[in-house]
């Protein structure tokens, strides 16, 4: 026993001083032996993970991702596969790892995995290709005086890693060929703008003006001048002057906050888009013009329809194709990868080296519901690079109330506290009145009823319902028969 035991001491010491990081697990998973090298990559204890299963400590992995797990499983080793991770410290780790099952008289009895760290050797190939980067810019630099700028985004210049998002940068291209109107709704500060020029930019418009306008920011008689012209004399001080539309001719108009247009503006704004003319005001000669309008909402055009402020027939004409841009809030895994463009180029833009953000103040980031969108995260980051002096954001460089509402400090007004009392107060009324059902039974209790009030709305115009809802006319038609809706 006494000899087992020294071999059992000996086997443990020789695994101990090997610098590279093993990790062994039994068959259910659990770690039986976790030395000093993995420890100090993950950023545990040995005390931490001894005998603990791998999903308790690693909550980030599941059974398809792990890949002790995945040889546990599967009785087959998986060779040189390259990892990249960030440990429990918030250290960014590389790693190329080896895991072999371990069989004891044929049965599989657990699994080993040997992590080589490999995170400098990666950090200087990176700063390899940086140095290479800067020696192709100073090569570029000569030639750019004769290199024409780009004028206008284009769609790679909206930054995404959302499926849906992605799905709309490839709709892009289909919808600039065409002349029909174009409506983009989203929040304010997610990227209306980058879209409508990558429109014109995909488009055979491109090398013809593109104007925009908002539409909420000036005055109902003064944009009435600017979009449609004047003529001499028609009110003092007027003069022979085309407006926007005959600018934009053979190009794009955009107009933004559509929803803010005077009413009155609105009948005008129809009939230039169904007659292919304009009339300057106190003239009664017709410019024709060839233009594509693209309009732009920051909230859901129908409420503005039902509200009275978007005429039905002016939102039926403009949203013959929609493009709806998600919140961050809903796409917050674009969160870090929106952080790390921004830190690169205002880094560039402010001549500085390479900066990174305090891993917890990133988690914060990470977590934050951002309703000023990916505009109020750009400026966040523009503004802690402003005053940080080190190569480490932390908390204290961004903006005070940025600062307060991340701790969640930042008291609501009298407004917004009654509100939220009131809708919690209803909530829980509602709920305390409602039936048992299932889950299943309740959401398509919900879907169904509001299918019913988009067909009612639209008068039980299928395509326009779909637009409404925002999802396919195939998928609409297939729910009416589905739910049986007349």
């Amino acid at each position: 026993m006494g000899q087992s035991v020294v071999t059992l001491e000996m086997l443990q010491a020789v695994l101990g001083s090997i610098d590279e990081g093993i990790h062994v697990v039994n068959a259910e998973g659990e770690t039986i032996y976790y030395n000093h090298v993995i420890a100090s990559l993950d950023g545990l204890s040995e005390e931490e993970v001894m005998g603990k299963h791998i999903l308790e400590v690693f909550p980030s992995l599941d059974t398809h991702t792990s890949t002790l797990l995945k040889v546990i499983q599967t009785g087959e080793a998986i060779e040189n596969q390259p990892q990249t991770y960030t440990n429990l410290k918030g250290k960014q780790v590389d790693t190329v790892n080896t895991t072999l099952p371990i069989y004891v008289h044929r049965k599989l009895v657990g699994a080993v995995e040997v992590a080589k760290d490999i995170s400098k050797v990666k950090q200087l190939s990176e700063k390899l290709l940086e140095l290479q980067e800067k020696v192709n810019a100073t090569q570029k630099a000569r030639k750019i005086s004769r290199a024409k700028a780009k004028e206008y985004y284009e769609m790679d210049d909206f930054i995404t890693q959302d499926p849906t998002m992605n799905q709309m940068k490839k709709m892009i291209p289909r919808i600039a060929k065409t002349d029909s109107p174009v409506l983009v709704y989203g929040e304010t500060g997610t990227g209306k703008e980058i879209v409508v020029q990558a429109i014109h930019s995909a488009s055979g418009r491109k090398k013809a003006p593109f104007i925009a306008q908002n539409c909420a920011a000036l005055p109902a008689t003064l944009l009435e001048s600017l979009l449609f012209g004047t003529t001499k004399g028609s009110f003092t001080g007027s003069i022979d002057r085309p407006g926007l539309f005959e600018l934009a001719d053979g190009g794009t108009l955009f107009l933004d906050e559509i929803n803010s247009m005077p009413v009155e503006l609105q009948a005008k704004l129809l009939r230039v888009l169904q007659e292919g003319v304009v009339r300057r005001i106190g003239s009664s000669k017709t410019y024709p013009v060839d233009i594509k309008v693209v309009a732009a909402s920051n909230e859901e055009p129908w409420e503005a329809v039902k509200e009275g402020r978007l005429r039905s027939d002016l939102y039926y004409r403009i949203n013959v194709v929609s493009i709806f841009l998600l919140p961050l809030r809903e796409r917050k895994g674009d969160i870090p990868y929106l952080i790390d463009h921004f830190l690169r180029y205002y880094c560039q833009r402010f001549g500085r080296e390479k900066v990174q953000i305090e891993p917890s103040v990133l988690r914060k980031m990470k977590e934050y519901s951002w309703p000023g969108n990916v505009r109020e995260l750009e400026h966040a980051i523009e503004a802690a690079l402003n005053v940080a002096e080190g190569d480490l954001l932390q908390e204290e460089v961004f903006p005070e109330s940025l600062q307060r509402r991340w701790v969640g400090t930042l008291p609501a007004s009298p407004t917004e506290r009654t509100q939220l009392s009131d809708a919690g107060k209803a909530s829980r009324e509602k709920q305390s009145e409602m039936p048992l059902y299932s889950l299943k039974e309740r959401l398509e209790r919900e879907e169904k009823s509001w299918i019913q009030k988009a067909l009612e709305q639209t008068s039980g115009n299928i395509m326009q319902a779909a637009s409404v809802l925002r999802i396919p006319r195939q998928t609409l038609q297939y729910k009416i028969k589905k739910y049986k809706i007349e």
